[in-house]
This record gives C-alpha cells, structure tokens and sequence, in this order.
C-alpha cells in the first residue's frame, strides 16, 4: 500500500494535480508520524505501519475529514466542507473496497454468532471481532447500529 501511495504522489507531481498531491503528502505523513511513534494506530510504537495500520489510518483521516465537513457545514462554509468532500474521496481511492448493506448485515449476524453475544452488554465483543477482521472496509458507526439492533 506503501507503494501505491508513493507512485501517487509521483503521478501526482507529474500531472500538477496539486490538491491530489496534497492529499497525498498528508497520508504519507500521516504514515510516517505513526512509524516514528508519533501517532501510532496499532503495532508498537516506533515499527513501520503495515498495510492494516495504513488503513486504520487512512479511515482515521477520513473520520476526521467527516467532522470537519459537518462544522464546516454548520458555519456556512461550504466551499471548505467540498474541500474536505474531495479529500475523502481521494484517501477512499486507497482503502479496500467498503462493504455492502447485505454483506455488513451478514459480517455483523456472523460476529454476534461467534462471539456468543447474548445482550448490548455482549457489544464490544462482537465490534473487536468487526474491527480485527473488516477494519477500513466497514463504517463502523453503521455497524454499531446494527449489533445493537440485533441484540436488542
């Protein structure tokens, strides 16, 4: 993953797409703050991120990305808020493919059945399940939602 994003920034640079250059400069900087145990999001401290840590990341900086979309929006600002918008759509292009509405109901059903989570109380296992397994491939707000649903 570590590649892609550098062959990126280097197209990038060559078709003087600056916002997408940015972009990227960002999530590779991003990546070298957690490697240099600046801002880890998984491993140890100080080792270089793996493609599982890159996505955690890389979800990370989207989440943030939503925030600021939403304060933007509440402050009238919506060229900041398209800002952002285009930003997220940038970082997705280097995550895995999101999972469906069918196929998170069915990773979520399959969670719950093999964690034996009876209750809401149960929840936080059944989301460690999603999270080692789905991480950068599930919405896990959404996700939150249906555990609780199905076990409620």
């Amino acid at each position: 993953m570590r590649e892609r994003l550098t062959q990126a920034m280097k197209d990038a640079m060559r078709a003087k797409d600056q916002t997408r250059l940015t972009t990227i400069r960002l999530v590779l900087s991003a990546i070298k703050d957690h490697d240099l145990g600046i801002k880890p999001v998984g491993g140890k401290a100080g080792e270089p991120a793996g493609d599982a840590e890159i996505t955690q990341i890389l979800a990370r900086m989207i989440k943030q990305r939503r925030d600021s979309i939403e304060a933007y929006e509440k402050a009238a600002r919506p060229e900041l808020a398209q800002k952002e918008k285009d930003e997220i759509t940038l970082i997705e292009e280097f995550l895995p493919k999101q999972l469906g509405e069918a196929e998170t109901r069915a990773a979520v059903a399959a969670a719950i059945e093999e964690t034996g989570a009876a209750s809401v109380k149960d929840m936080g296992k059944a989301m460690a399940v999603l999270k080692q397994r789905f991480a950068g491939q599930l919405d896990f707000g959404k996700a939150s939602a249906l555990v609780k649903e199905m076990l409620g």
